[in-house]
């Protein structure tokens, strides 16, 4: 009986594998998916990675970053400017960041402009520059000796509140509701930027035995309203108030906000997720994404899902499933949690699968359009045989980002290739930028031997070009390996909004 029983168990191990092989080897390669990657500036978690780096390492840093992710085939990064009332810009609102230059105020030496620079080489490697602010979190501690007198902490003290071991602004102010929307302002005016992306800290995280001392704010301005609606009206028409603005400077410009990843446990609200969690945005945060995608007042949302597929009190699976089925006028990104990859307690994070299965999850559900990762350190020179399974089964080819409900639309133009030129090494041609458009890109499309060309297939992309500012002429060079044989290439444009035109039909033949 023993020996039939390890026969047996060999059997079993052979069926499991193959299945475990079918289970990684069939998986849908998507042509239009989200696949960002956030890079913290805060506290020097991901860039730079020390506040008294030179220039050029700063530099060469930033970009180690976006080529490692380009050669992952993501599409977005999405950068923190503003995290603590500071700046990686210069601001009139705000002085430049201690996490940039070693200390609060003073500007990169040999001067330079961080936020202009990372996305003119974000664009280069066709990747949507998502520009990250704080609004509320005024400090990271106490501390108030390293602020630079330029600080809204000593030029407008009655706009803070203490709260742990931290300063914010106080969101039930119009004062600072001002203020914000116009730091946004500065930044979509000033720089040509995809989207202004908030992430989950509006009011501050519930700390035990504390209160948020806001009650001469809210016997001011509540209105009659409970102090929780209070709060959450205070969110709400910041949120109103910065979409409205986005639009009115740059109608392309995105609006996206990554809340936490659970709006209401079910056993308080019977609309809500079937979790335990400890805190929950529309109870504690004071944030309400449901209505902000009932109001049309945001693009998208990345609730953060930073929790393992079976988790026992908040499951990835089960909040997957709740955010689709609660998703409206919005698209819905994930939020992955790659920082706990071998460093969690949940030890199904130890797993290299967890990942890839969570992608395989999300793409389960048609109205979920991709993915996001915090933070862009995970996958730096770490967690390899992650990486190795994602470029072998999810993301082995590259994808377009997905063009938000509210900014589809049919484009009317389709580029012209001129100047064609053959040789034995290359085929090359030029692309000029239309008149009267807003095209941020030329996508270039090639198939193998003997196959039809399909702008569809995420296989056949050759490359994705970016037209340089103030240049009305992009160059483009195929190497004669990449085109297979074959003597014709499509191509298309990409506008600001992200949609993409109708594919025009390139000839290389003698």
């Amino acid at each position: 009986m023993k020996n039939y029983k390890h026969i047996g168990f060999i059997i079993l191990f052979f069926s499991l594998s193959v299945l475990n092989l079918k289970a990684q080897i069939q998986v849908t390669n998507p042509k239009n998916e989200f696949r960002a990657v956030w890079i913290a500036t805060v506290a020097n978690i991901d860039w730079p990675k020390s506040s008294i780096d030179n220039v050029a390492k700063q530099k060469a840093d930033f970009i180690e970053i976006l080529d490692t992710y380009k050669k992952l085939n993501y599409n977005a990064v999405i950068v923190q400017i503003r995290s603590v009332g500071d700046a990686f810009y210069p601001s009139q609102y705000a002085p430049w960041s201690r996490f940039l230059t070693g200390k609060e105020g003073n500007a990169p030496k040999p001067y330079f402009d961080p936020l202009a620079w990372m996305i003119a080489e974000s664009h280069a490697r066709g990747f949507e520059f998502h520009a990250w602010l704080n609004p509320y979190r005024a400090t990271m501690d106490l501390n108030t000796a390293i602020l630079s007198p330029q600080h809204d902490y000593f030029k407008h003290p009655e706009w803070m509140i203490k709260y742990g071991d931290k300063y914010y602004y106080n969101p039930a102010l119009p004062e600072v509701s001002d203020r914000l929307t116009a730091v946004v302002d500065e930044v979509v005016k000033n720089y040509d930027i995809d989207a202004i992306h908030f992430d989950d800290y509006f009011y501050p995280y519930r700390i035990k035995g504390e209160v948020f001392n806001d009650i001469d704010s809210y016997q001011k301005y509540g209105n009659g309203l409970s102090i929780e609606n209070f709060r959450r009206s205070n969110v709400n028409n910041l949120v109103k108030n910065i979409s409205i603005s986005i639009k009115k400077i740059k109608p392309w410009v995105q609006f996206g906000i990554s809340p936490f990843g659970v709006w209401r446990n079910k056993s308080v609200d019977p609309k809500g997720s079937e979790t335990e969690a400890g805190q929950t945005n529309y109870d504690d945060l004071f944030a309400d994404p449901i209505a902000w995608m009932d109001n049309n007042w945001i693009d998208y949302l990345v609730p953060q899902l930073y929790w393992s597929v079976n988790h026992p009190k908040a499951s990835y699976s089960k909040l997957l499933r709740w955010w689709s089925e609660n998703s409206k006028n919005t698209a819905i990104y994930i939020g992955n949690g790659s920082y706990k990859i071998n460093a969690d307690s949940d030890k199904k994070w130890s797993n290299p699968n967890e990942i890839p299965d969570q992608i395989n999850i999300t793409r389960s559900y048609k109205n979920v359009q991709g993915n996001a990762f915090f933070s862009a350190k995970s996958f730096l020179n770490k967690n390899q045989n992650v990486t190795k399974l994602l470029l072998e089964n999810q993301y082995r080819y590259p994808a377009l980002p997905n063009v938000v409900p509210n900014s589809v639309k049919k484009m009317a133009i389709v580029p012209t290739a001129n100047n064609i030129l053959i040789n034995p090494i290359s085929s090359s041609f030029n692309v000029k930028y239309p008149l009267y458009s807003k095209v941020r890109y030329v996508m270039v499309y090639g198939a193998k031997f003997n196959s039809k060309i399909d702008v569809n297939d995420p296989s056949q992309i050759i490359d994705k070009i970016a037209f340089k500012e103030n240049i009305d002429t992009v160059a483009i060079v195929i190497p004669t390996y990449k085109l297979d044989k074959n003597t014709t290439c499509a191509i298309t444009f990409i506008d600001f909004y992200g949609n993409e035109s109708e594919p025009t039909l390139v000839n290389f033949t003698l």
